[in-house]
C-alpha cells in the first residue's frame, strides 16, 4: 500500500533507538531508513521492523537527506533524526500545513523536553547562526532543526548540493530565493538514545556550524 507521507531516517549505529522510534510512526507514513555506514545492525533492524531501507553510498547528513528523497515516492516527504529524540507521533505538526497548502517547507521548532535534551552549546550555536540567518537573508526562523516537511516533487527542483551538515541551510537558502513560503512549529525534543555523533559534541557541532557558515557566505 502506498504512503501519503514518506519520512527519512538518517540512520548512522541507530540500533537502540530504532524500535521505539518506528513504533511511533502514524499510519499511512513509510519510513525510509537511510544507512549511512551504520555498524550495529541498524538496517537490518529496520528492515525487519517494516521500515524501508536503503544505503548512502557517501558519508554525511546531506547525503543521507538527498538518497532518503531520491528513495520517496509519496507526494510529501518528512524528514527526522533517527536517534529517538523527536517523537514521530508529533510529524503532523510539520506535515499538515503541507497538505492544507498552506506553507511550501515547515520546521519543527526544537521545545526540550528536559535541561539535557539539547546541549547548551548545540543550542548556542543555534541561535548565533539563526540570528545571522534572519539579519542577512531575511528568513524568520528559529531553529535549523532536522524535522522538517515539503512537497517532494518541488524539493527535487531546488536542486539542493551540500551533502554534509550544510545541507538544512541550504534547503532554507533555496526555499527563500524560490518564493517558499517558509514555516515552523514547536515541537518536542527528548535526550536521543546512545551517544550524539555530531551536534551532540562539541567537535561536530563546530563541523556542523562551520559547513553552514560557509553556506551563509555562498548565498548572501
Amino acid at each position: 500500500m502506498s504512503s501519503s507521507v514518506d519520512v527519512i531516517l538518517p540512520c548512522l549505529n541507530e540500533a537502540r533507538a530504532l524500535p521505539s522510534l518506528l513504533a511511533e510512526l502514524p499510519p499511512s507514513y513509510r519510513a525510509i531508513v537511510v544507512d549511512n555506514g551504520s555498524t550495529d545492525g541498524s538496517a537490518e533492524i529496520a528492515r525487519r521492523l517494516g521500515a524501508t531501507v536503503v544505503t548512502a553510498g557517501q558519508r554525511g547528513y546531506g547525503a543521507a537527506v538527498h538518497t532518503g528523497l531520491m528513495a520517496a515516492t509519496a507526494p510529501i516527504v518528512a524528514f527526522s533524526d533517527a536517534d529517538g529524540s523527536f517523537d514521530l507521533r508529533q510529524l503532523d505538526r510539520v506535515v499538515d500545513p503541507i497538505r492544507r497548502g498552506d506553507a511550501d517547507l515547515v520546521s519543527g521548532r526544537r521545545v526540550a523536553v528536559t535541561a539535557g535534551a539539547w546541549p547548551l552549546h548545540a543550542r548556542f550555536a543555534n541561535a548565533v547562526l539563526l540570528w545571522f540567518v534572519r539579519l542577512r537573508m531575511d528568513v524568520e526562523l528559529h531553529d535549523l532543526g532536522p524535522m522538517r516537511a515539503a512537497d517532494r516533487e518541488h524539493l527535487v527542483g531546488l536542486g539542493i548540493r551540500d551533502r554534509r551538515s550544510g545541507y538544512p541551510l541550504e534547503l532554507v537558502l533555496r526555499a527563500q530565493r524560490a518564493g517558499w513560503r517558509i514555516d515552523e512549529v514547536p515541537v518536542d525534543y527528548r535526550p536521543r538514545v546512545g551517544k550524539s555523533k555530531v551536534t551532540g559534541t562539541i567537535r561536530g557541532t563546530a563541523q556542523a556550524i562551520g559547513d553552514m557558515l560557509r553556506m551563509l557566505r555562498r548565498y548572501a
